[in-house]
């Protein structure tokens, strides 16, 4: 493994214990211009990514080592890879396994068999918006509420002195409702606005993911606030 110093070609780190999988994987995404190294042992995964740095993790669920979920929510615990965007690629496609997902603080989940070219969109979609925080972000001056700062072009976001671990999709979920106070998103509306028109997640994803974001804000939490049977809405006051 080289440690991913030169960035013309996004590395993503796959990290599958099925080797006819994780080949293919390997042909896919370096067939679309991607760099990629394979992981088959989730006990080896923090180790690689300090090593590494990659721009992305395709992560499988059942790993030797540690699993996917417990080790998805070590990525995001881990100041050294907190900032990697994680999507889970497994055979589980339960809504329960989904949510689980998700609440471990993965940006995306595809389920096996998939389609090469919607987890190629996937990967883009989740860089693109590691990049520029959230599809319609144009702006580069800072929210502030209160002790809650909100920059769209250093991607952070800070209660007091102290910054808040967000996912790509929670920081697009929270600039899209602080970018309005006081106007109401419908779910569908929040989904166009941080991942674009035309891509597919349930609206239950954003439930789950304004939950994580709700938890990793404290003492802001009450900001978001559940507008019933329509969607949510960002308090300023």
């Amino acid at each position: 493994m080289q440690k991913n110093e030169s960035k013309k070609k996004p590395l993503v780190l796959a990290v599958e214990d099925e080797d006819d999988i994780a080949d293919l994987l390997k042909f896919i995404l370096e067939n679309e211009g991607f760099a990629v190294e394979l992981c088959s042992r989730g006990d080896e995964v923090l180790a690689a990514c300090e090593m590494l740095m990659p721009d992305l993790i395709l992560l499988d669920l059942m790993l030797p080592g540690i699993p996917g979920i417990p080790l998805c929510r070590q990525i995001r615990n881990n100041p050294a890879t907190a900032k990697i965007p994680v999507i889970m690629l497994t055979a589980k496609s339960q809504e329960t396994d989904i949510v689980a997902g998700l609440e471990a603080g993965a940006a995306d989940y595809v389920t096996k068999p998939f389609s090469p070219r919607i987890l190629v969109a996937r990967i883009r979609a989740v860089l693109g918006n590691r990049s520029t925080g959230i599809v319609q972000i144009s702006s580069g001056l800072s929210l502030v509420f209160g002790d809650l700062t909100i920059n769209p072009e250093r991607f952070e976001v800070r209660i007091g002195a102290t910054p808040l671990l967000l996912t790509a999709s929670e920081f697009g979920i929270l600039f899209t409702l602080a970018s309005k106070p006081g106007c109401v998103f419908s779910r569908e509306h929040i989904i166009e606005q941080v991942k674009g028109t035309g891509y597919s997640v349930s609206e239950r994803t954003i439930d789950v993911q304004i939950a994580s974001l709700r938890k990793k804000m404290a003492s802001a939490a009450d900001r978001i606030e559940t507008v019933r049977g329509v969607g949510y809405k960002f308090q300023d006051v």
